[in-house]
């Protein structure tokens, strides 16, 4: 996984008023928690921050140089903008070297489908349980040569050494069906049909015409 260090500083200031403030200077207002220990209200460089969490995931290790102590963390519960995707606030875990914790980690499918297939993803994350400084960004699975009908369960996946599975082995992760054939909209089969009927009675109209002509010519 990949480890980020960012410079922390501790939040006096708490509150709505307090974290607009702390956004308007640039930073992330977020809060530590872990270890039985009382929760620590600090902020995070918000470009830098932002940087991390692009460049190793949701599941990044930060070290925290806070006040000239080292902290490690792992962001929990990230809050974004809806708008603009700044990031509001950071919940984050506490944790140390050794120490093995459960996450949620994503699900990225690879490959190329079988020919008239399509595929179903019923799960984007699983949960797996890891040492702390090296937890995975994603599981990989790969659907090349996988036929229709074929199913991955989580059981199945290929974990990263040192790495084990918390989710039930039976959790379905993807499965591989039959593309449907395509079909016209009933509207539109129905606006078919009608246009199908209307050169029909146009060529009868036609046909008739002509015969009365011949007849008259006659």
């Amino acid at each position: 996984m990949s480890e980020t260090r960012l410079a922390a500083e501790t939040r006096s200031e708490f509150g709505k008023g307090g974290a607009r403030r702390t956004r308007r200077a640039g930073k992330v207002p977020a809060v530590i928690y872990g270890h039985g220990a009382e929760p620590r209200h600090i902020s995070l460089p918000a470009h830098e921050f932002g940087a991390a969490i692009r460049h190793g995931g949701i599941n990044v290790l930060l070290t925290l140089d806070l006040e000239g102590d080292e902290q490690l963390a792992i962001p929990k519960a990230i809050q974004r903008h809806p708008i603009k995707g700044t990031y509001d606030h950071v919940d984050l875990l506490a944790v140390r070297k050794g120490e093995k914790i459960t996450i949620d980690v994503p699900v990225v499918v690879t490959g190329e489908l079988v020919s008239d297939a399509v595929l179903n993803q019923d799960a984007n994350t699983v949960s797996v349980e890891a040492e702390a400084t090296h937890l995975p960004s994603e599981i990989e699975v790969s659907i090349e040569g996988l036929e229709i009908g074929s199913q991955v369960l989580a059981g199945a996946l290929s974990l990263p050494r040192g790495t084990t599975l918390v989710s039930d082995p039976e959790t379905l992760i993807i499965s591989i069906a039959q593309a449907a054939e395509e079909e016209l909209p009933e509207a539109e089969a129905e606006e078919g049909a009608e246009g199908e009927a209307a050169e029909d009675g146009a060529e009868a109209e036609a046909s008739d015409g002509e015969e009365a002509a011949a007849e008259s010519a006659e």
